[in-house]
């Protein structure tokens, strides 16, 4: 499903529902009661010259637009899921959001580091939990929040949204990069996605709920969710 749909769909849900205000706040994941199957050489100065400091880094000349744009999207989609899930853990202390939340934290440094290496600026530099550049993640963070308070279940199911979405999305920016570190990095991303997915296909069971993908294929939902754990790596 595409992002423009999902958001349509998202809203006409939230249409639908009288819903509360919004709040504002790799591994796999935990559980609410059981454990989850997650060189300098001197010169000499001939003129003193007084350079203005630029306070933003440099924009990178080897990564393509699509790329720069990539990284800087999913840098704050990682940190719309951590900040989602600490708020979400906040709600209703189950150790799922919290652990996750976690893994998410390495996620978005991951991405940061590439964003530093090429020089590209920190979209999501000073910006306080739940506050994003992006005007479409910040509609869908506030309502993932707003999705996630009616119950338990409720935000378990916008767990597995996040990651369903974020597989989807990482895939996205995956297809337009053919340098090696940012690909390294997707893949990992991609592998802790899959094991947070099963972690909330694995609560959503326990609560007797059959969850159905919104983003991704059922057919790649159910190749995921009935794989065991991976190892993701570094």
């Amino acid at each position: 499903m595409k992002r423009a749909q999902f958001l349509r769909y998202v809203g006409a849900t939230l249409s639908a529902t009288a819903l509360a205000p919004v709040i504002t706040a790799c591994g796999g994941g935990g559980d609410t009661g059981s454990a989850t199957p997650v060189d300098t050489v001197a010169t000499p100065v001939t003129t003193a010259v007084s350079t203005p400091v630029s306070t933003q880094p440099p924009v990178s000349t080897t990564l393509s637009a699509e790329e720069i744009a990539g990284l800087k999207f999913m840098r704050e989609e990682e940190k719309l899921a951590h900040d989602v899930y600490v708020a979400l853990f906040d709600l209703w202390g189950a150790n799922v959001f919290s652990q996750i939340a976690l893994s998410e934290t390495t996620h978005t440094e991951k991405i940061l580091a590439l964003l530093t290496k090429y020089g590209v600026a920190d979209p999501a530099a000073g910006k306080a939990p739940g506050v994003f550049e992006d005007a479409a993640l910040q509609t869908l963070y506030n309502t993932l929040i707003t999705m996630g308070q009616p119950s338990l279940i409720e935000a378990l199911k916008v767990g597995a949204l996040i990651e369903e979405t974020d597989i989807h999305d990482i895939n996205v920016r995956k297809a337009i990069t053919d340098e090696a570190d940012i690909m390294q990095v997707y893949t990992s991303l991609l592998c802790g996605s899959r094991n947070h997915l099963r972690a909330f296909n694995w609560q959503l069971l326990n609560q007797g709920i059959t969850y159905v993908p919104q983003v991704i294929t059922q057919a790649e939902w159910d190749s995921i969710a009935s794989a065991a754990s991976e190892s993701c790596g570094s």
